[in-house]
């Protein structure tokens, strides 16, 4: 169980942006926490993609 979110900080999930339009089949997800005073915008970070085997952009979903 995920815990509850502390000030600020808030849980959020970065997803592959490039398999979408590859149409490769599965989908590449990861867990982060983000400060929501500092960044109230979508974060966008280069995270590895297994299905892919390379380093793609994950961007924050909601």
């Amino acid at each position: 169980m995920a815990k509850k979110a502390k000030g600020n900080r808030q849980q959020i999930i970065l997803e592959c942006t490039e398999q979408k339009e590859s149409g490769v089949p599965g989908m590449s997800r990861y867990i982060s926490t983000k400060n929501r005073k500092n960044t109230p915008d979508r974060l966008e970070r280069r995270k590895y993609n297994p299905f892919l085997k390379k380093y793609t952009v994950h961007r924050e979903i909601k």
